[in-house]
């Protein structure tokens, strides 16, 4: 008798970003899946509109529709970070942009500030990307009830790599870009981030979509 192979579900979904840097959030993103959808394989792409001929995609609907056209998906995530803008004040510009476009489930992640500020909870992971795991510098994270205040938290993640790369003699080739991409790529759990307002209802509505899906039974 033939063996049968239990064959997972699969939720593809796409990323779009303001910029390359916030690739980032994919870590984050499957880190939910494995949260509230267990039972489902993630298929993560990142929309990649790099690549078309300058001038193509002007506006966040052209970016939404590329993404779409290019990156075919179940539930589309839609990044923007917050900066001088307020939370809410982003969410409305994202549902602007979609009401003329035919789009799928879509998810708005937008954390206040940067993305950055969503990598500085985790000491071990820092230490890891800078590729000085067993290094003894004292680094001095942020208290996670400030992070949504700090003015740059890229620059405060930047350091803190520094920081932890140790002597001058091991940053000949540092590149605090490719290093910030390995801490969210180390990061085993993103549960400190649910004290912040920003992060709770990114989950929340993605909770809501995976429930809209029935992808989750809760």
């Amino acid at each position: 008798m033939a063996a049968r192979f239990f064959q997972m579900k699969e939720i593809r979904c796409t990323l779009l970003t303001d910029g390359s840097s916030d690739k980032a959030l994919l870590p984050i993103i499957s880190w939910l899946f494995r949260e509230h959808c267990p039972d489902f394989a993630v298929q993560k792409a990142w929309a990649d509109l790099y690549r078309l001929p300058k001038g193509t995609v002007k506006t966040l609907p052209d970016r939404i529709r590329f993404s779409i056209e290019l990156y075919p998906c179940d539930v589309l995530f839609i990044h923007r970070d917050a900066e001088k803008m307020e939370l809410e004040e982003r969410i409305a510009e994202i549902q602007t942009a979609l009401q003329d476009t035919e789009h799928p489930p879509t998810v708005c992640v937008v954390p206040v500030r940067m993305t950055e500020a969503w990598l500085l909870h985790d000491e071990p992971a820092i230490r890891q990307a800078a590729s000085n795991p067993n290094g003894r510098q004292p680094l001095s994270l942020p208290k996670m009830s400030s992070v949504e205040n700090l003015p740059d938290p890229k620059q405060t993640l930047y350091d803190l790599l520094r920081t932890a790369s140790g002597p001058i003699s091991r940053r000949r080739n540092f590149d605090p870009g490719r290093m910030a991409h390995r801490v969210a790529d180390r990061i085993s759990t993103f549960e400190p981030l649910r004290q912040l307002s920003a992060f709770s209802r990114f989950e929340r509505e993605l909770v809501a979509a995976a429930k809209e899906q029935r992808w989750t039974m809760s």
